[in-house]
């Protein structure tokens, strides 16, 4: 139940040709706190629930449960979240052994694109496509959970 995982920004659209997998995805937060955040996810036809704990030293490590529940019950919970819902459209590219996934940030994060990877352990090593841009993974503000509530066009000075 440890997530291991680096973020990066994301310097060209040419990702989308190497996807091999795309879905939209709404998430929401009931708990945004750093500490322990509560997640509820649609994606595509499926629903889940994830708790997050808080990361460990540098963000690239943290405690990570998710469970899928029944699509109703995830448009129910999303009525209860806190303000500030995500809107994302994630490509799925295979790099090597890893899976990059890739987010398209829509509504009030219009214009942040981003890759995720998650990884087996801190020191792995792993290929870098071309259109990878700087790593992010230790700068809060790129978390789902401060987006909900910061969003990208406020930011000003990216």
């Amino acid at each position: 139940m440890l997530e291991i995982e680096r973020k990066f920004l994301v310097k060209s659209d040419d990702f989308k040709e190497q996807a091999f997998a795309q879905n939209k995805i709404a998430q929401g937060y009931l708990s945004s706190i750093p500490e322990r955040t509560v997640r509820v996810r649609i994606k595509g036809d499926k629903a889940f629930i994830t708790i997050k704990g808080l990361g460990h030293q540098g963000g690239m490590s943290r405690f990570e449960w998710e469970n899928q529940i029944p699509l109703e019950e995830a448009v129910e919970l999303m009525k209860l979240c806190e303000k500030g819902k995500i809107e994302k459209t994630r490509y799925e590219i295979q790099a090597g052994k890893y899976v990059f996934e890739v987010d398209e940030f829509y509504g009030e994060n219009e214009g942040l694109v981003m890759a995720e990877i998650e990884l087996d352990s801190e020191e792995d090593d792993f290929e870098k496509p071309d259109w990878l841009g700087e790593e992010v993974t230790d700068d809060k503000r790129y978390y789902n959970a401060y987006l909900s509530q910061n969003p990208f066009k406020n930011w000003g000075n990216k």
